[in-house]
């Protein structure tokens, strides 16, 4: 993990296209800017966590849904 120091109105770039700003201090806050293209993703880390977990559970949900047992299966074939 890299650890950097920055003064409000100081930035840090990420890569070509992302800038994080510390806008400002306070006692027990730091408050964020962040310019990033709109196709990147920026979510806050306790909401990242969530969308995470429903995630791979609408997963698990679908797998169990879309593979039914092999002997339920059936091939329907074109008629010429």
């Amino acid at each position: 993990m890299l650890i950097l120091s920055r003064k409000v109105n100081e930035v840090i770039r990420l890569d070509n296209d992302i800038v994080v700003k510390v806008l400002s201090l306070s006692e027990n806050q730091v408050k964020l800017g962040i310019d990033a293209p709109e196709a990147v993703s920026i979510l806050r880390g306790e909401v990242y966590e969530k969308v995470k977990a429903k995630t791979l559970e609408a997963a698990l949900k679908s797998k169990e849904e879309i593979v039914p047992e092999i002997s339920k299966l059936t091939v329907n074939k074109l008629k010429k």
